[in-house]
């Protein structure tokens, strides 16, 4: 049996603050894993882009940034499948077209993932304009890292 392929896939916009976490934590994690069939990638996309980022992969883990009520800065959380969500969705400029994508891409009975994990981070600044994390996430990203991981490998 050929080893699993699989695409870390950080999404956010580095030039837009604390929307950079999901592509920071993906190459950390891909770092972190050293798994030669373990393939990076980085992107802003949502919906059919992001889909076809995922054709032909056995797994994927997928980093978004999101905000939700009382969220602080770093905390951390796997998304379900939103059939398996109840009530209002977080707020993500990408999450939502991830799970679009998703769908339509089994619907068109492409070579989807068929283990995919999506992992969204408290941002509480991912809409100002820079370089950089807010200091506050900056200060949580090695604990964020670290648990993600441990989930992954656990």
């Amino acid at each position: 049996m050929p080893p699993k392929r699989t695409i870390i896939l950080g999404l956010g916009n580095p030039l837009m603050t604390d929307d950079a976490v999901g592509i920071l934590v993906a190459r950390a994690l891909h770092a972190r894993l050293a798994d030669p069939n373990a393939v990076l990638r980085e992107a802003a996309v949502a919906g059919i882009e992001l889909m076809e980022l995922l054709v032909g992969y056995d797994r994927a883990i997928i980093v978004d940034a999101v905000q939700t009520d009382g969220g602080k800065p770093g905390d951390w959380f796997r998304l379900a499948e939103p059939t398996e969500i109840d009530g209002e969705l977080p707020q993500s400029s990408h999450r939502f077209g991830v799970f679009e994508g998703l769908e339509l891409g089994r619907r068109l009975e492409l070579d989807m993932p068929a283990e995919i994990r999506i992992y969204a981070v408290e941002a509480p600044d991912p809409f100002t304009f820079g370089e950089g994390l807010s200091p506050a996430l900056a200060a949580e990203l090695p604990k964020i890292v670290e648990g993600i991981f441990g989930e992954l490998a656990g």
